[in-house]
């Protein structure tokens, strides 16, 4: 299968599958970590589980900083999540050390909107920037500011929820709608001769992102590669980029009231 896959360059020279199949996923740090001094042992310990010398990509998970410590989700008596104060400008300083000590290849954040984007490239000293900004993106949010934005500064979109998620019942409302059963993408791929799933990838890697497809199941993994197979006409593209609502399966509305919430932003 591998000589069929496609890698897109990063701006520091190194490379990422063009499509992020199989099993791929980057590295992240979690948001308990973002104090610089918890970052290189928050990776340390993910190497050693991993029994790796070092990583590819390392990201940071979301510009929300939580309180440190060994559970994922701190909440206080009232069910409330338990926030931190640390500027992600000072973690993003630790995870360049982390670079250049040689634990990781390439460094990128996920779920940043462009002003936050903004004030990690706008910092004084800033040595590396970031390669990639990972996102919720697909036919119903396609994300058109923010990918014109990371194109401009050379920073690729890395699209989660490709395929409009897998609808994980305790992060997606499962009256939402299903992305790969819309009539419109269904003709698009009918006309094509393909599957929804794979237009759906297609449209997405044809506006230059890199589409996360996550699947354990080899007939999947298979499938997915098909997608360097074929292109969408010019119409196709604008009849999908019609479906773009700007709706969001994971909104993360736990961190709405955190000022570094980031989908306040219109991109």
């Amino acid at each position: 299968m591998s000589s069929k896959q496609q890698f897109v360059k990063l701006n520091d020279g190194h490379f990422i599958p063009a499509l992020g199949f199989g099993t791929y996923k980057p590295q992240e740090l979690w948001c308990t970590f973002f104090r610089p001094e918890l970052v290189q042992p928050a990776l340390e310990k993910s190497l050693k589980k991993l029994q790796l010398d070092y990583v590819d990509l390392y990201i940071m998970h979301y510009p929300v900083p939580m309180k440190p410590g060994d559970i994922d989700y701190p909440v206080d008596e009232k069910g409330k999540l338990l926030l931190d104060t640390v500027d992600f400008c000072a973690t993003w300083e630790a995870l360049e050390k982390c670079k250049d000590a040689g634990l990781v290849k390439s460094i990128g954040v996920s779920n940043f909107n462009h002003k936050q984007l903004e004030r990690i490239l706008n910092k004084p000293g800033l040595k590396y920037k970031p390669v990639c900004n990972q996102v919720e993106c697909h036919l119903y949010l396609n994300q058109s500011k923010l990918l014109d934005y990371c194109k401009s500064k050379d920073i690729v979109l890395v699209a989660y929820g490709a395929l409009g998620t897998q609808r994980y019942k305790e992060w997606v409302d499962q009256n939402s709608p299903v992305l790969l059963h819309d009539p419109v993408l269904c003709d698009v791929a009918k006309k094509n001769n393909r599957s929804p799933a794979l237009v759906a990838l297609r449209y997405l890697l044809q506006r230059g992102v890199v589409p996360l497809a996550q699947s354990f199941k080899e007939n999947e993994m298979k499938e997915n590669l098909q997608v360097f197979e074929f292109q969408l006409s010019p119409e196709d593209m604008k009849t999908l980029d019609g479906l773009n609502k700007n709706f969001r399966y994971l909104a993360a509305e736990f961190f709405i009231d955190h000022p570094e919430y980031p989908y306040s932003e219109e991109y």
